[in-house]
């Protein structure tokens, strides 16, 4: 199963969420991971949907989602031709000895320490699912209390903007 990477703009009304999480639902696809914000421009919002299956069920969503009225664009995001994020909070144990270790390690990361007590640390990470993954091996053996990861965005290298 290949995960698939869609944009989706939609107009920014009450119930738009509900009804494309509702599409995927009814049909029996599984959302991996779900991203909406408003646009620049407050009409709209754009959601990133993150879907596992093949060509079949992808094209199968892109049709589905086209039906929606309040769809107004969609788009498959490519990983070579768009930049890719996720963001990752993680409260690791860091008492003693070891807090400058986890220091260390954050900065080889470029992951952000954003809070701070007696006996823990919290790290904000932003990067690909695999920097945040390989960051995440790095601080278990400190022991991990906490870990949020949003979903995925992701937005047109270059001149191309989604409209």
């Amino acid at each position: 199963m290949k995960k698939y990477v869609l944009s989706v703009l939609v107009e920014n009304h009450a119930g738009v969420l509900s009804r494309v999480s509702g599409l995927f639902s009814r049909r029996g696809y599984n959302i991996d991971s779900l991203t909406v914000c408003e646009t620049a421009d407050p009409e709209k919002s754009r959601m990133t949907i993150v879907v596992r299956g093949d060509e079949y069920i992808l094209e199968q969503i892109e049709k589905q989602l086209s039906k929606l009225v309040e769809v107004i664009s969609i788009e498959h995001c490519d990983s070579s031709s768009t930049c890719q994020r996720e963001t990752a909070l993680i409260k690791v144990k860091a008492a003693g000895e070891n807090r400058g270790v986890i220091i260390e390690t954050c900065s080889i990361y470029r992951a952000h320490i954003v809070d701070v007590s007696e006996n823990t640390l919290i790290v904000e990470a932003t990067g690909s699912e695999e920097k945040i993954s390989s960051l995440k091996r790095l601080l278990e053996p400190y022991g991990i209390l906490e870990f949020l990861k949003s979903g995925l965005i992701a937005m047109d290298r270059g001149e191309k903007v989604m409209r």
